[in-house]
């Protein structure tokens, strides 16, 4: 079975068992951690973190987490509401006034949140190197006539829910997106989590490993809008900016460090970022039905994915966080090896919780 370092609580033992067997298989590098009331029972990690097997996966090494980062950006916002600094219920407009054209003025935050805004991708063509120009995408969404009625269709917005999000954030705080979860967020907490990833920290990046093979469902769906290829993570200019949606920096422990404030009624390690009631905010469902982007049925809460008293969201390619509001249990997987085997992603992730499951 293969190596794996950190700790890891007896209780646990299954969870650092599973991640070894994924390493024998599928994984090339990958880490994994456990919150419980806020404490870490699990922190490990093995593999190695390129593809060719010659560096090892270190305690700090991270890597793109892609949509799993979309995690942080609603936790942005649910902090923002908790601080009565902006409304869910109100109009994107109230905060970001060129955003009433087209039709969109009752258009609410918490469509956004839910991906029902009707924005889930722009209606003209982007090209990768434009997601690095905050003002050219934004201004784009904001004169862009929604698909669908807002609150009525679920459609994931992949990339497009961190810019309306992010934009508002700009608006209200004076800061990006990334740089306000920077000072409000990870380093109150912590927590080694970068949206916007500074060179200082190159070094320690593991590259994405692309999938071998594609899902149907990806085939089917071609390049998309904008068409971003696996390897674009691995870039310079991808590191250096701003996509809210997914291009976020991090391992399993910084996932879950910060995912643990739900979890754990919004203090942790003496740092509070919500009221317990700002935490259950995140289970106040917003669509129940076939997501008509992911093509499987879904129910969206304020920026993650529900299921009774459990909220999650994860990366494409395979990266995961599950926070478990009764158990007070937060779980997060992240690795470089990607796979494809549906628009949900693969077994890998969920296989790591259900060991965690099996520990309490």
């Amino acid at each position: 079975m293969a190596h794996t370092e950190g700790t890891c609580d007896e209780r646990f033992e299954a969870v650092r068992d599973t991640l070894a067997a994924s390493l024998d298989t599928d994984d090339v590098g990958a880490s994994v951690a456990v919150y419980v009331d806020g404490e870490p029972v699990v922190d490990t990690w093995g593999g190695y973190a390129d593809a060719e097997r010659t560096r090892p996966w270190e305690r700090d090494t991270i890597t793109n987490v892609w949509s799993t980062t979309k995690t942080m950006t609603a936790l942005c916002a649910l902090i923002l509401a908790d601080r009565g600094d902006i409304d869910l219920d109100a109009p994107v407009a109230k905060y970001w006034p060129e955003f009433a054209a087209a039709g969109k003025e009752k258009l609410l935050l918490r469509h956004v949140l839910g991906h029902t805004a009707g924005l889930s991708a722009w209606h003209k063509p982007v090209m990768l190197e434009q997601l690095y120009d905050w003002p050219t995408v934004t201004a784009l969404l904001a004169e862009q006539a929604p698909s669908s009625e807002p609150g009525v269709v679920g459609a994931y917005h992949a990339v497009t829910q961190g810019y309306l999000i992010g934009e508002v954030v700009r608006r209200v705080t004076g800061r990006g997106l990334g740089r306000f979860f920077a000072e409000e967020v990870a380093g109150p907490l912590g927590a080694d989590f970068h949206i916007g990833l500074a060179a200082e920290h190159d070094h320690r990046v593991a590259p994405i490993i692309p999938a071998r093979t594609r899902a149907p469902e990806f085939e089917a769906r071609g390049p998309g809008n904008p068409p971003i290829p696996p390897e674009a993570a691995n870039t310079e200019a991808w590191r250096r900016a701003d996509v809210p949606s997914v291009s976020g920096f991090g391992n399993a422990r910084s996932v879950a460090a910060v995912q643990s404030i739900l979890a754990s009624g919004g203090q942790v390690r003496g740092v509070r970022l919500l009221s317990a009631a700002g935490c259950e905010r995140v289970l106040k469902e917003q669509f129940l039905g076939e997501d008509q982007i992911l093509g499987t049925r879904m129910r969206y809460g304020m920026g993650y994915a529900l299921r009774g008293r459990t909220c999650s969201w994860g990366g494409w390619g395979g990266s995961i966080v599950v926070i478990d509001f009764d158990r007070h249990m937060t779980v997060s997987y992240v690795m470089n090896q990607m796979i494809e085997q549906g628009p949900l992603g693969d077994d890998r992730g969920l296989s790591v919780v259900m060991a965690a499951y099996s520990g309490l």
